[in-house]
This record gives structure tokens, sequence and C-alpha cells, in this order.
């Protein structure tokens, strides 16, 4: 990989773990993800009327993965309820590539390499060392977090059928982002009655800005996957669950314990086995 992928892929990384960090520190979290929602709405709506409709048998997988997101939104707001940026954000992100490879083992018959299997292995014991002893998350936010992985697993999957079937990638990605920035401020006033957004006030910046962030990380890696191959940018892309731990630490107040940097280490190295 050239020097500009590498450090594309590195700066979406950061760039993740930075609008998570912004979730992390909003004084209600369901409200700052559902206004960071309304950024992406507001860039992809006008692709809708410029790229041609998806074909027919697409719908199903954009309305899909649309209400996954939404509970990969509500199911990371209550995973941080009581939980770190540090400890959460790496057994989210360590729990896709771990249930993606584990799955495809179980379920499609494939077969598992020795960079696969370490990370495996590595992901896993990770991820125990930040659910278990002194100083880890409530068993509640560690359980939201695995499901939130779970949820990343199943849509990712989702869409990789159906940005097939839809037959323009734009076109997918621009609906499926409509249809999600419509359905969470719904699932928001289901939950609380009303959704108030005062465009002046700084939380609403502050996760318009959040969503900027969420969107130009997105953008950042589609660059990089134009310019170099998948599997290595993948696994610079996990280099992120280091980087939380760091903007924890750093913007937060967050302990970063010797035990917390191996663990989150540990997750990133394994999930960079498990994209080889």
């Amino acid at each position: 990989m050239s020097a500009a992928v590498v450090s594309l892929a590195l700066f979406a990384a950061i760039l993740h773990a930075t609008w998570n960090a912004f979730l992390r520190t909003g004084a209600d979290r369901l409200w700052t993800i559902t206004v960071m929602s309304l950024s992406g709405t507001i860039v992809a709506l006008p692709f809708v009327f410029i790229y041609p409709l998806p074909e027919s048998s697409a719908w199903l997988y954009i309305v899909l993965s649309a209400c996954l997101q939404v509970g990969y939104s509500v199911f990371l707001v209550a995973a941080y309820r009581n939980g770190e940026l540090g400890q959460v954000y790496p057994i989210v992100r360590g729990t896709v590539p771990l249930l993606v490879t584990v799955g495809g083992f179980l379920l499609a018959g494939d077969r598992l390499d020795t960079y696969q299997t370490a990370g495996v292995v590595l992901v896993a014991t990770g991820i125990m060392s930040l659910s278990l002893g002194k100083g880890r998350a409530a068993t509640s936010s560690i359980l939201f977090a695995l499901a939130t992985g779970a949820i990343i697993a199943s849509y990712v999957t989702v869409d990789a059928i159906g940005v097939r079937e839809a037959g323009h990638t734009g076109a997918y990605t621009a609906w499926v982002v409509v249809i999600y920035g419509a359905l969470l401020p719904l699932t928001f006033v289901l939950f609380r009655g009303k959704l108030v957004v005062d465009i002046h006030s700084p939380e609403t910046l502050k996760a318009l800005a959040g969503g900027i962030v969420a969107l130009t990380a997105y953008g950042v890696v589609i660059a990089a996957l134009a310019l170099g191959p998948a599997g290595p940018i993948t696994a610079l892309r996990e280099t992120s669950v280091v980087f939380a731990a760091l903007i924890g630490w750093l913007f937060l107040g967050e302990a970063l314990t010797p035990r917390r940097i191996l663990a989150c280490s540990i997750v990133a190295f394994g999930a960079i086995c498990l994209s080889h």
C-alpha cells in the first residue's frame, strides 16, 4: 500500500473513534445520535433524486439495513450508559470481525487459516479482558456492546447482498441513509414523545459536527478502498480501538491503565489478523 492509502486508513480509524467520543460525551446520547443522523440525511437526500432507483429486489435489503442501523444506534447508546469509550468501543468493534469469521465457519463452511484462527483467539481474549476484573464496565453495558457488534455484523451482511441487488452503489447507500435518518427520529419520538432541536444550542452544533465526522470517516474509507486493497485497509481501520482508548484518556478523563492498553492492542491485532 502507498503512504497515501495508509494515511487515509489511519485517518478513518481516528475519525470513527472520534465520532463515538462525540456520542459518549452527549448529555442525552439518544438525542445526540438522532441529531447526528440528520447530518447524513441532509447530505444523502439530494442523491436519491440524482441517482436511478435501486432495483426492486434491493428494497427489502435497503429497509432491513436501515432498521438494523436504528437498532445499532439504540443499543450503542445503551452500551455507553454505564461504560467508558475505552471499554465499550473495543468490545463493539472487536465483536464484528469475530462474529463474521466465526459465522462463516459455522454457517457457510468457511475454513479458517492460521491468521484467522489467531485473530479469533486474540479478539476473544481482548474482549474478555475488558469485560472481566477490576474497573470493568457494567454488565449491562458489556451485553449491549456485544449486541451492538452483532447488529453491525448483521447489517454489513445485509449490505453486502443488497448493494449487489441494487445495481447502483450510490443509490443503495443514499436510500439506506435517508430511511435510517427518518426512522431514528421516529424511534426517538416513540421513546421520548418529542424531538426538540435548537439549531443555536451548543449541544445541537456538537451533535451535527459529530455527524459530519462520522460521514467523513465513511468517505475517507471509501477513498482508501478506491486506491488500495480492501484487506489491509480494513485491518488498519480496526486500529480505531486503540485510538478510542487514547481519546478517552486525553479528552474524557478515562483511565488508561496498562491492562486496558494491552486489551485494546490485543483486540486491534486480532482484528487485523481476521482481516488478513
